[in-house]
């Protein structure tokens, strides 16, 4: 057992007597890694497959009439332009085609949270597992009028294919500090999890890069069910570990998490919100540090 230290003073419960601790339990992305650039990346990549594949198959795949780009209504052709002057092109099919790239480009953007210098870290690509991110992208092709069989195929295709990208894949860096704080707690007897919506695969790729593979003694990922943002994860993860939510605390940096925590009996959630260049926006009264020097553990 041991107590955790915040900024030199212990965390305590509900009536600020210090609490005792088995286990920390970290969300990976925004708090283990600094997972902004890869991720960035990555959504540019989706984005530009999509497109790809769509210019592709355009003679190929079928247009809905609901949401149809075919159904949009043009400029009234008795009424003066007060347009730029420029006629536009003089092929109407591609023009349609123009307005629906932009129109999807828009909508993918808004969706993955990008912002043109970086990720929201309470959008689809920061927080989601990567199912969730596909059939998100699958339901903006729908909106831009492809019937679902074929914006799930171009979905799925655009995934395959942005992940087939050099540099993708790259590691992502470990958040500042993170390794020496590794040592205070097991120093101080505390066991370490991750839990996480990246799949298995790309978590441990982070421990071995880091060398923090032996640091963490069990992973709960995107293959696990339940997973994030259910309470019962932390409860699966917690059974895995062998100890009980009320011995844990849990580091994460979306609201989600900290709620999931609470959800899931854990004694202390705290909101790490130096992973992102935006820091994130977690609830009204969350317990948060800024860097991992902020938090000490001491063994009882």
């Amino acid at each position: 057992m041991a107590q955790l230290l915040l900024r030199g003073e212990p965390l305590g419960g509900p009536w600020g007597s210090p609490l005792a601790f088995r286990a920390v339990l970290f969300d990976k992305d925004g708090t283990l890694s600094h997972s902004e650039p890869m991720l960035l990346g990555l959504a540019r990549s989706r984005i530009e497959q999509c497109l790809a594949l769509l210019d592709a198959r355009r003679g190929s795949i079928h247009p809905t009439s609901c949401g149809s780009y075919a159904a949009e209504p043009g400029p009234d052709p008795g009424q003066p332009d007060h347009g730029s002057g420029d006629p536009g092109p003089a092929d109407p099919d591609h023009a349609l085609a123009d307005r629906q790239r932009q129109h999807l480009i828009d909508l993918l953007r808004r969706a993955y949270g990008m912002d043109g210098q970086g990720i929201h870290p309470g959008g689809l690509t920061a927080v989601a597992a990567r199912d969730h991110n596909l059939i998100a992208t699958a339901t903006a092709l729908c909106q831009v009028g492809i019937i679902w069989p074929d914006a799930l195929a171009i979905a799925e295709a655009a995934f395959e294919a942005s992940d087939a990208q050099p540099g993708v894949d790259a590691v992502p860096s470990a958040t500042p500090g993170l390794s020496a704080l590794l040592d205070r707690l097991a120093q101080a007897g505390l066991t370490c999890a991750v839990i996480s919506n990246d799949h298995r695969r790309g978590i441990r790729s982070f421990l071995q890069h880091h060398g923090l593979s032996d640091r963490f003694a069990a992973i709960w990922s995107a293959e696990d069910h339940p997973r994030k943002p259910s309470a019962g994860a932390v409860l699966a993860l917690c059974e895995l570990l062998g100890i009980p939510p009320s011995a844990c605390a849990l580091i994460g940096d979306a609201a989600s998490d900290l709620r999931m925590a609470k959800t899931a009996g854990v004694q202390v959630a705290l909101g790490y919100r130096s992973g992102w260049r935006r820091p994130p926006g977690l609830d009204p009264g969350s317990v948060c540090l800024e860097h991992w020097d902020e938090l000490e553990a001491v063994a009882l």
